[in-house]
């Protein structure tokens, strides 16, 4: 799997959804590789991704139902709500960033170097990122913070954010993307707790149903200037 990172010469609105019309210079993919585990709902999810000198901006677009969301607080466990995810990996050498954000704008992050499970602990080697650069992920979002009780009827709804590349720095040093650099990493849809669970990817995760397989990742290749 291989998409195209193009630049953006004005930084895109996350106040609009795609009206805005940078997003419209982003090429799109679908997330509509949906683990065997899942129930019969198949949100149909798109995404776009464009960046510039200062950060990476990820635009979800989802056609859904069965909507809930009650994480509120940063670093909740915001995939039983209905999520979207990206997880990126700048370096091979180095591990990977995994964003999460429930459909109220609620975000989970960490620096994941071996997502191993163990027996004491979620991953072996792992570093939650602190609030005060969490706060730096601008996210915007067309749905409330709380959505309770479950929306059964079909609902659109979208999310978008920017990541500051200095975030990244902090834990694999300079990381501007150069014209033409690759990085590697998966998108993903996910709703663990609502009454029709799903799980669905960009890039094929295999027979285990679990995110956090870099070995899967795919191809993110920065396009040249």
């Amino acid at each position: 799997m291989s998409y195209l990172i193009r630049q953006a010469h004005t930084a895109p609105q996350l106040s609009a959804s795609l009206s805005d019309p940078v997003w419209h210079t982003a090429a799109e993919l679908s997330i509509d590789q949906f683990h065997p585990k899942s129930s019969n709902h198949r949100p149909v999810t798109r995404a776009r991704m464009l960046f510039d000198k200062t950060h990476l901006y990820v635009h979800f677009s989802v056609s859904d139902r069965f909507v809930r969301c009650v994480q509120t607080e940063y670093q909740s466990r915001v995939s039983s709500d209905s999520c979207v995810e990206f997880f990126l990996q700048p370096r091979e050498s180095a591990g990977y960033f995994n964003f999460e954000i429930n459909c109220g704008g609620t975000l989970l992050l960490y620096y994941i170097e071996d997502p191993t499970r163990t027996e004491t602990s979620m991953f072996r080697k792992y570093t939650i990122v602190p609030e005060r650069l969490g706060e730096t992920v601008r996210i915007a979002t067309s749905m409330p913070r709380i959505v309770q009780p479950e929306m059964t009827a079909p609902v659109d709804w979208w999310v978008a954010c920017a990541a500051p590349f200095a975030l990244f720095e902090e834990y694999v040093g300079p990381v501007a993307p150069a014209s033409g650099e690759r990085w590697r990493g998966n998108l993903f849809k996910c709703g663990d707790a609502s009454s029709h669970p799903h799980w669905a990817s960009w890039a094929p995760i295999g027979e285990i149903l679990r995110f956090h397989q870099p070995e899967f990742f795919g191809n993110l290749q920065f396009a040249p200037n």
